[in-house]
């Protein structure tokens, strides 16, 4: 089962692309290093308060995937940094 996510966040503070990349780069680092998953900035590159981030979760059964992800969510809303957007969420 593979659990399949992409959300939209805003960010405040970076006021240059380089900022808000070194954001990205720390949130994503630290979220692999903890849940080991596929993770990525995969949209918005080009702006620097908008970001589009998509991570996949691989389990053998879909509740464990559900979580994890639910779980991988809940931490990235705990950085100050920046806010949820819409999120999408698919099963593969």
């Amino acid at each position: 089962m593979i659990r399949y996510v992409e959300s939209e966040w805003v960010m405040q503070t970076p006021q240059t692309l380089k900022e808000k990349r070194a954001i990205i780069k720390r949130v994503l680092t630290r979220a692999d290093q903890k849940f080991n998953i596929s993770i990525a900035e995969i949209g918005f590159q080009d702006k620097w308060q908008r970001s589009l981030i998509g991570f996949a979760v691989v389990s053998e059964s879909h509740i464990h995937a559900e979580k994890v992800a639910d779980t991988v969510l809940a931490f990235l809303d705990a950085f100050p940094e920046w806010e949820r957007g819409q999120t999408t969420m698919e099963s593969l």
